[in-house]
């Protein structure tokens, strides 16, 4: 016993220095205090591109209200899985507000978007499913397909083509699912929910829309597929609280028997203790800014596309983006390292992403761009990231 744990911590140090000479080892940042548009860490200050806060809500006065409500009415703590007792009638009270707010019979509220994803996944799929999925869709939606047992069929990166092919190939398949993001977290583009609908309704494939990245910004804050009028065409909303609304949580949205049945078989839901009151309170005040600001996110839009263009014009590769994420391609592991130091000693923290978050050859720099960014924060990002052609 003693050999083989003597071999396995050996393993264990030789796939650490084997990360770090591939330049993707990871360490946490040192961040003093903020999630707000500026950041404090290692005793300097830093304009944070580098946050999903993309309204700038966070600490907004009408979220720390509800939590301090909340707080001082109900603790710290629900106490318990939602199943149990730890299910106040505040939480109902924003499950109802936010399936009204994005038009469906039923919503279900849980306490991450990666637990949401596994919840939706393995409640619907089974071992005699088909899930296909978007190559670039997020880590929580691969899980929950592994989770379920399904057959996981993935399609080329927004190419609806590739997947009319797949689901033809698997049409004598009884259960078929469909399920993608509608903006991808790490290229900023958008999913083509028009062609992936109407391939659902040809081929019987339930759809599943990933939406965390576009609530509180597209489709007055519901998300692609309201904007494209599609809402009632999707069969699962899912979307969170801890991005653009700037508290945290996720949120599932359909037909009531549908909500019904994950919480009656989604293990991620059921086997965790509930949110704390304080953050259902937030999530509330975010939620009732948004319907108060609906322009909000139209408005975030114009600032990215100021910022994109202006990078695309000086020659970067921002990988078909057309929201607030705007990546800005380096490739190498090193260098993309060595672009954010840049970025940091101008001021700037942005996100440095490496693989196995991004494929292989793809490091970039991820810039989250802010609705409260003014004009010359803006031009100092421009400035920033075009000075590092000379570096």
């Amino acid at each position: 016993m003693g050999y083989i744990l003597k071999n396995m911590r050996e393993k264990l140090k030789h796939e650490l220095e084997k990360i770090k000479s591939e330049g993707l080892y990871r360490s946490l940042p040192d961040i003093d205090e903020g999630a707000g548009k500026y950041i404090i860490s290692g005793g300097k200050r830093l304009l944070n591109l580098a946050s999903n806060n993309y309204l700038g809500i966070s600490e907004k006065k009408e979220l720390t209200d509800e939590a301090q409500t909340a707080l001082v009415a109900l603790g710290c703590s629900s106490g318990a899985s939602r199943v149990v007792t730890g299910n106040f009638s505040l939480y109902g009270t924003l499950e109802k507000e936010m399936a009204e707010f994005k038009g469906t019979e039923g919503c279900l509220v849980l306490n991450t978007g990666y637990m949401a994803n596994l919840a939706v996944i393995a409640s619907l799929a089974g071992r005699h499913t088909a899930v296909f999925s978007d190559k670039l869709n997020h880590a929580s939606i691969i899980d929950g397909i592994k989770l379920s047992g399904a057959k996981h069929i993935r399609y080329r990166h927004n190419d609806t083509a590739h997947l009319a092919e797949l689901l033809e190939q698997y049409k004598s398949t009884e259960e078929k699912i469909i399920v993608t993001d509608s903006v991808f977290s790490m290229d900023g583009d958008r999913a083509d929910l028009k062609e992936i609908t109407r391939l659902a309704e040809k081929y019987g494939a339930l759809t599943i829309v990933d939406e965390a990245h576009a609530t509180g910004v597209l489709g007055c804050g519901r998300g692609l597929a309201h904007e494209l009028g599609l809402e009632k065409r999707i069969d699962v909303h899912m979307g969170t609280f801890s991005k653009a609304l700037g508290s945290f949580g996720a949120y599932i949205a359909g037909d009531a028997y549908i909500t019904d049945f994950i919480r009656n078989k989604g293990r991620a839901f059921i086997f965790t203790t509930s949110l704390p009151p304080a953050v259902i309170g937030a999530n509330l005040g975010a939620l009732r800014w948004l319907k108060s600001n609906p322009s909000c996110g139209e408005e975030l839009l114009k600032k990215a596309a100021e910022v994109r263009n202006a990078l695309n014009l000086a020659g970067f590769d921002t990988a078909g983006s057309s929201t607030q994420i705007i990546p800005v391609i380096i490739g190498d592991n090193f260098k993309v390292q060595q672009a954010g130091r840049l970025l940091e000693d101008a001021g700037i923290r942005t996100g440095v992403i490496r693989p196995p978050t991004v494929p292989d050859g793809t490091a970039r720099l991820r810039l989250s761009i802010r609705l409260d960014l003014n004009h010359d924060e803006l031009e100092h990002v421009v400035h920033s990231v075009r000075r590092l052609k000379n570096a």
